[in-house]
C-alpha cells in the first residue's frame, strides 16, 4: 500500500527536471543589444566587420556578437553604450539596413541549443518597445484623389460620355470635355454622385472645356480620420501576426499612432511589418502597342501605363484600369509553385472573387500582370533640416497568360525569395495601410512601477512564500516538508511552462495569478493532511489513513480547481489586455498545482512511509 511503481517516480522526476531546465534561463538577466538586419531578408557576411570597425573607431566595446537567421545581434554593457552604438550603426550602414534596439537574453549557448529561453515580461515588468508612428496624410489625400480619377472614368462612361479625359493635377481632378454640351451632361452626372464630397468648378482654356473637382474640407477631414482608424485596425492585425501578447495600439493626436509591444525580442521585424505598405494590383497587359517604343519616346498610349518587369527590367504596357487590388484578399499563405519557386497563395472575398472571375473569364488567352507596389517613408537631411520623403516602388513581378477563368483561390508567382513570399502573404492577410506611416520615435520602455517597486514586490512574494513554508513545516511536520517541496516544484513548473509557450508574456496581473495558484496549491495539501488526521483520529492505521486521505480529498480538490479553471477560461475568452495575462497564468497554475499537490506530495510521502510498518505519522 502507498507505493508507486518506479516508472511513475521517474516520470514525476523527469517532468520537474525538464521544467527546471526550461525555467533556468530566467535566472540570467537581459542585456542591452543592437539588432541589424536587411530589408531583403539576406544579410551580407561583411556587415559584422564593417560595423565592428565603426565601433572600434568610436571607442564602443561590445560584449559579444552573433549572426544567425540573417540577423546580427551585438550586446553591450549598458543602455548608454547601446544608444551610441545604434546611432553609429545607422550612420555607417545604408538605408536598406534595419537597425533596432533590443534586449538580448544572456542565456548560455548550451541552454539555447536546447531551445530554452526566458519568458517574456510585459511593459509593466521588463518594459518593451514603444513606437510613435506618423501617418502620411498627404499620401492619404493623394490616394483618395487617384480613387476619384478612376471612379470619374467609370461614372462618365455609364453616363454615355465618349470623348473625355480625366487627370490628377495638384491635388485636384481635372476632366476635359470636347464641347460645352458634353461638359454640362458630364458635370450633372458627377454632381449627382459626388456632390456631397467634392466642390466643382468650370473653366475654358484654348478651346477645351474643363471641370475641376476639389475635395471639400469636410470630406478631407473624414478621409484623414478614416485613414488613422484603418491604420490602427491594420496595425492590430499585423501585431497579431507577430504573436505579441497584450499590445497597446492607440491614436495620439490627429495624425499619430502609439504602438507598445511588451516582451518583443525581434524589434527589427516589428519595425519592418508595422511600417510596410506593400500590396499588389492585377492589370491586363496592353498587347496592342509597343512598350519599347513608349519607353524610348516617353509617349504612353491613352488608357495604358508604362511599367518595368522585375527580372529583365524590360518595359511593359499595362491597362490603366485595375482588375483587382490587395484590399479584396481575405487570406494569403506562402508556398511554392509547380517549379519549386516561391509563391503566395491568395484567397479573395466574395466581391473580389466575382469581379476577378468575370474579368478573367472575358480575357482568356490574354496576358495578365501582377504589380508589386511598395511605399516607404524615410527621413533625409537636406540643408541641415530633416524632411520626410516617400519612395514608391512599382514592379511587375509576374506576367502570365490566362488559360482559364479564375475565381476565389489562385497563386502569385515570380517572387524573389521565400522571405518576400512570407512578407507579402502577411501584409495581404493583415490588410493594407490606408496611408504610409513613418516611425518618428522608437524607444525602450522601462517598468511602469519602477525597479524599486518591482524589487519590493519580489521580496514580498519571497517573504510570504517562506512564511507559508515555515507554517506548513511546523504544523504538519514531515507532511509539511513534502508540501513545501511540492510548492517549490509548482513554481518551477509554472515558470517552465510559461517559458515554453511562444508569445506568452508575464505581467503584474499574471504574477497575481501565480500567487493565487500558490495559495490554492497549499489549500489542496491542507485538505489532504486534515483528512489524514481525521482518519487517524477514528482509529485507522497510518497506511490506511494516508491512502484514505488522498483518495477522499481528491474529489473536493478536483471540483474546486475545475470550477476555477472554467472561470479562468471565461476570463481569457472574453477578457482583454491584463485580464488575459491573469487568466493565462491562473490556468497554468491550476494544472501545475493539481499535479504537484496530489501526485508530487503523494510520491514523497510514499517514498518515506510506503510499505513500512510505522506506529505513527509525523503530521
Amino acid at each position: 500500500m502507498n507505493h508507486y511503481p518506479m516508472w511513475k517516480y521517474l516520470l514525476i522526476l523527469l517532468i520537474v527536471a525538464a521544467a527546471a531546465l526550461y525555467a533556468l534561463p530566467n535566472l540570467y538577466p537581459n542585456v542591452p543589444a543592437v539588432q541589424i538586419s536587411h530589408e531583403s531578408g539576406e544579410l551580407s557576411d561583411t556587415t559584422l566587420n564593417v560595423v565592428k570597425k565603426a565601433f572600434a573607431k568610436n571607442g564602443i566595446a561590445t560584449q559579444g556578437e552573433e549572426q544567425q537567421d540573417n540577423k546580427l545581434l551585438m550586446r553591450f554593457s549598458d543602455d548608454e553604450t547601446q544608444l551610441k552604438a545604434q546611432d553609429i550603426a545607422k550612420d555607417t550602414l545604408d538605408g536598406q539596413h534595419i537597425v533596432a534596439l533590443n534586449l538580448a537574453p544572456a542565456t548560455p549557448n548550451w541552454l539555447r541549443s536546447l531551445g530554452a529561453s526566458p519568458m517574456s515580461l510585459g511593459l509593466d515588468l521588463r518594459g518593451g518597445v514603444h513606437f510613435l508612428l506618423q501617418v502620411d496624410m498627404d499620401a492619404a489625400k493623394n490616394k483618395a484623389i487617384n480613387n476619384y480619377v478612376s471612379s470619374f472614368r467609370t461614372s462618365l462612361r455609364e453616363a454615355k460620355q465618349k470623348r473625355f479625359s480625366v487627370t490628377e493635377n495638384n491635388g485636384q481632378v481635372n476632366v476635359k470635355f470636347r464641347d460645352a454640351e458634353s461638359r454640362i451632361a458630364g458635370l450633372d452626372a458627377l454632381r449627382s454622385e459626388y456632390g456631397n464630397e467634392l466642390a466643382f468648378d468650370e473653366n475654358e482654356e484654348s478651346g477645351d472645356y474643363f471641370v475641376t473637382a476639389k475635395i471639400s474640407e469636410e470630406a478631407l477631414n473624414e478621409i484623414q480620420t478614416l485613414a488613422v482608424q484603418q491604420n490602427i485596425q491594420t496595425l492590430r492585425n499585423r501585431v497579431n501576426e507577430l504573436g505579441v501578447a497584450e499590445p497597446v495600439i492607440q491614436q495620439q493626436g490627429a495624425e499619430r499612432i502609439v504602438v507598445q509591444l511588451p516582451g518583443v525580442q525581434d524589434t527589427a521585424k516589428a519595425k519592418e511589418i508595422l511600417g510596410a505598405t506593400a500590396t499588389v494590383e492585377f492589370r491586363m497587359v496592353d498587347e496592342q502597342n509597343d512598350p519599347f517604343a513608349a519607353a524610348e519616346t516617353g509617349r504612353v498610349p491613352v488608357g495604358s501605363v508604362l511599367y518595368y518587369e522585375r527580372d529583365s527590367k524590360n518595359p511593359i504596357l499595362l491597362k490603366r484600369s485595375v482588375m483587382l487590388t490587395g484590399d479584396r484578399v481575405i487570406n494569403a499563405t506562402s508556398g511554392f509553385d509547380e517549379n519549386g519557386t516561391p509563391a503566395a497563395i491568395i484567397t479573395l472575398d466574395s466581391q473580389g472573387a466575382n469581379r476577378f472571375s468575370k474579368v478573367t473569364g472575358e480575357n482568356i488567352k490574354k496576358l495578365m500582370a501582377v504589380v508589386f507596389i511598395d511605399n516607404k517613408t524615410i527621413t533625409v537631411n537636406k540643408d541641415g533640416e530633416k524632411i520626410r520623403k516617400t519612395i514608391k516602388s512599382e514592379e511587375v513581378i509576374s506576367v502570365a497568360r490566362i488559360q482559364e477563368q479564375l475565381s476565389k483561390r489562385f497563386q502569385i508567382e515570380g517572387l524573389d525569395s521565400t522571405h518576400e513570399a512570407l512578407k507579402l502573404s502577411l501584409l495581404l492577410r493583415a490588410g493594407a495601410l490606408a496611408a504610409p506611416v513613418e516611425i518618428v520615435e522608437e524607444r525602450t520602455v522601462g517598468p511602469s512601477l519602477g525597479k524599486q517597486n518591482i524589487e519590493l514586490g519580489k521580496k514580498s512574494i519571497l517573504i510570504g512564500l517562506m512564511l507559508v513554508m515555515i507554517f506548513m513545516l511546523l504544523y504538519y511536520k514531515v507532511f509539511g516538508l513534502a508540501a513545501n517541496f511540492a510548492l517549490a516544484a509548482n513554481l518551477i513548473l509554472i515558470i517552465g511552462v510559461m517559458s515554453l509557450i511562444p508569445g506568452a508574456t508575464l505581467t503584474l496581473p499574471g504574477i497575481a495569478g501565480i500567487v493565487l495558484t500558490v495559495g490554492m496549491a497549499v489549500d489542496a495539501n491542507v485538505l489532504i493532511f486534515e483528512r489524514i488526521r481525521e482518519e487517524l483520529r477514528i482509529g485507522n492505521s497510518p497506511q490506511a489513513s494516508i491512502h484514505a486521505g488522498y483518495a477522499k480529498a481528491l474529489s473536493t480538490i478536483a471540483d474546486a480547481n475545475i470550477t476555477t479553471l472554467i472561470a479562468a477560461v471565461v476570463l481569457f475568452v472574453f477578457g482583454t489586455g491584463p485580464i488575459k495575462g491573469f487568466a493565462v497564468t491562473l490556468s497554468i497554475g491550476i494544472v501545475c498545482s493539481m499535479f504537484t499537490a496530489i501526485m508530487g506530495t503523494r510520491a514523497l510521502v510514499n517514498l518515506y512511509y510506503g510499505n513500512k510498518k510505522t506506529p505513527s505519522l509525523a503530521i
